[in-house]
Protein backbone atom coordinates (compact mmCIF):
# COMPACT_ATOMS: atom_id res chain seq x y z
CA UNK A 1 0.00 0.00 0.00
CA UNK A 2 1.38 3.39 -1.01
CA UNK A 3 0.72 6.25 1.35
CA UNK A 4 0.69 9.83 0.14
CA UNK A 5 0.37 12.81 2.43
CA UNK A 6 0.00 16.39 1.23
CA UNK A 7 0.57 19.48 3.32
CA UNK A 8 1.06 23.21 2.95
CA UNK A 9 -2.29 24.50 1.76
CA UNK A 10 -3.95 27.55 3.20
CA UNK A 11 -5.49 30.94 2.62
CA UNK A 12 -3.43 33.53 0.77
CA UNK A 13 -4.10 36.88 -0.87
CA UNK A 14 -3.82 37.30 -4.65
CA UNK A 15 -0.20 37.61 -5.63
CA UNK A 16 0.93 35.59 -2.67
CA UNK A 17 2.77 32.28 -2.47
CA UNK A 18 2.32 28.85 -0.96
CA UNK A 19 4.48 25.76 -0.80
CA UNK A 20 2.77 22.39 -1.09
CA UNK A 21 4.56 19.25 -0.06
CA UNK A 22 3.87 15.65 -0.94
CA UNK A 23 5.42 12.80 1.03
CA UNK A 24 5.38 9.42 -0.70
CA UNK A 25 6.26 6.15 0.96
CA UNK A 26 6.70 2.69 -0.53
CA UNK A 27 7.66 3.93 -4.00
CA UNK A 28 11.20 4.47 -5.17
CA UNK A 29 11.79 8.10 -6.23
CA UNK A 30 13.93 6.82 -9.11
CA UNK A 31 11.14 4.74 -10.61
CA UNK A 32 7.98 6.68 -9.98
CA UNK A 33 6.31 9.81 -11.23
CA UNK A 34 4.49 12.32 -9.09
CA UNK A 35 1.72 14.57 -10.28
CA UNK A 36 -0.17 17.45 -8.73
CA UNK A 37 -3.82 17.87 -9.61
CA UNK A 38 -6.50 20.27 -8.47
CA UNK A 39 -10.25 20.40 -8.36
CA UNK A 40 -12.23 23.57 -7.93
CA UNK A 41 -15.87 23.47 -6.78
CA UNK A 42 -18.15 22.46 -9.62
CA UNK A 43 -15.26 21.68 -11.95
CA UNK A 44 -13.43 18.59 -13.09
CA UNK A 45 -10.10 17.67 -11.61
CA UNK A 46 -7.21 18.87 -13.77
CA UNK A 47 -3.51 18.19 -13.96
CA UNK A 48 -1.27 20.98 -12.74
CA UNK A 49 2.28 19.67 -12.85
CA UNK A 50 4.28 16.46 -12.73
CA UNK A 51 7.81 15.22 -12.37
CA UNK A 52 9.29 11.96 -13.58
CA UNK A 53 11.75 9.82 -11.67
CA UNK A 54 14.84 8.90 -13.62
CA UNK A 55 15.34 11.95 -15.81
CA UNK A 56 13.34 14.45 -13.78
CA UNK A 57 11.24 15.48 -16.76
CA UNK A 58 8.69 18.17 -15.88
CA UNK A 59 5.32 19.23 -17.20
CA UNK A 60 3.14 22.19 -16.30
CA UNK A 61 -0.36 23.18 -17.15
CA UNK A 62 -0.17 26.24 -19.38
CA UNK A 63 -2.13 28.41 -16.95
CA UNK A 64 0.44 27.85 -14.18
CA UNK A 65 3.67 27.74 -16.19
CA UNK A 66 6.05 30.43 -15.01
CA UNK A 67 4.22 30.74 -11.68
CA UNK A 68 4.41 27.21 -10.22
CA UNK A 69 7.59 25.19 -9.75
CA UNK A 70 7.77 21.48 -9.02
CA UNK A 71 10.83 19.84 -7.48
CA UNK A 72 11.78 16.55 -5.93
CA UNK A 73 13.93 15.57 -2.96
CA UNK A 74 14.83 11.96 -3.62
CA UNK A 75 16.55 11.54 -0.27
CA UNK A 76 13.41 12.48 1.63
CA UNK A 77 11.12 11.06 -1.07
CA UNK A 78 9.09 14.24 -1.18
CA UNK A 79 7.87 16.47 -3.97
CA UNK A 80 7.29 20.17 -3.52
CA UNK A 81 5.05 22.42 -5.58
CA UNK A 82 5.86 26.09 -5.11
CA UNK A 83 2.92 28.32 -6.02
CA UNK A 84 3.81 31.92 -6.78
CA UNK A 85 1.77 34.86 -8.05
CA UNK A 86 -1.40 33.13 -6.98
CA UNK A 87 -4.71 34.12 -8.51
CA UNK A 88 -8.26 33.58 -7.27
CA UNK A 89 -8.75 31.05 -10.07
CA UNK A 90 -6.04 28.89 -8.48
CA UNK A 91 -8.40 28.20 -5.60
CA UNK A 92 -8.98 24.46 -5.42
CA UNK A 93 -8.34 21.27 -3.53
CA UNK A 94 -4.87 20.19 -4.58
CA UNK A 95 -4.04 16.50 -4.78
CA UNK A 96 -0.74 14.69 -5.03
CA UNK A 97 -0.72 11.45 -6.99
CA UNK A 98 1.86 8.83 -7.88
CA UNK A 99 2.39 5.95 -10.24
CA UNK A 100 5.13 3.35 -10.44
CA UNK A 101 6.27 4.29 -13.92
CA UNK A 102 8.89 6.65 -15.21
CA UNK A 103 6.78 8.96 -17.33
CA UNK A 104 5.31 12.31 -16.47
CA UNK A 105 1.64 12.86 -17.26
CA UNK A 106 -1.10 15.35 -16.47
CA UNK A 107 -3.81 12.76 -17.06
CA UNK A 108 -5.25 11.50 -13.83
CA UNK A 109 -6.00 8.07 -15.25
CA UNK A 110 -2.24 7.39 -15.32
CA UNK A 111 -2.01 7.53 -11.54
CA UNK A 112 -2.70 4.69 -9.14
CA UNK A 113 -2.17 6.35 -5.79
CA UNK A 114 -3.72 9.51 -4.43
CA UNK A 115 -3.50 11.67 -1.35
CA UNK A 116 -6.45 13.20 0.45
CA UNK A 117 -5.80 16.71 -0.84
CA UNK A 118 -4.90 20.05 0.66
CA UNK A 119 -7.01 23.17 0.23
CA UNK A 120 -5.60 26.27 -1.43
CA UNK A 121 -7.74 29.40 -1.22
CA UNK A 122 -6.71 32.63 -2.90
CA UNK A 123 -8.83 35.55 -1.75
CA UNK A 124 -8.51 39.09 -0.51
Amino acid sequence: QVHIVESGGGLVEPGGSLRLSCAVAELSPDNSAIGWFRQAPGKQREGVSCIAGTDGALLYRSSVEGRFTISRDKYRNTVTLLLNSLKPEDTALYYCAAHAGDWCSLFETEYNYWGQGTQVTVSS
